[in-house]
């Protein structure tokens, strides 16, 4: 009993490297300098503020959601109908 629980526990350790690997693999690419410039510059567009700490959380959301509804009349951006998958 105790080899087959030892052999449990080693496939364990061994396929746990291999599932988290496959994981970063799947990931999207890195986002450059000149995309993280170019949505912040959007985000002003919609009205956001960045040194309005006081409003933090609601005032990027707000701008956020203003950015979605622009590119979603606009026909740019993803799809936002249709399915989607989970990790879990």
């Amino acid at each position: 009993m105790k080899s087959i629980l030892k052999a449990a526990v080693l496939a364990a350790i061994i396929a746990v490297p291999a599932v988290s690997f496959a994981q970063v693999q799947t990931q999207q690419q890195p986002v450059t300098r000149a995309q993280v410039r170019a949505e912040l510059a959007q985000l002003r567009a919609a009205g956001y503020d960045p040194n309005d700490w006081m409003h933090y959380p609601e005032n990027i959301q707000a701008a956020e959601a203003k950015v979605e509804a622009q590119r979603g009349a606009t026909g740019y951006g993803p799809s936002t109908s249709g399915t989607s998958q989970s990790s879990q």
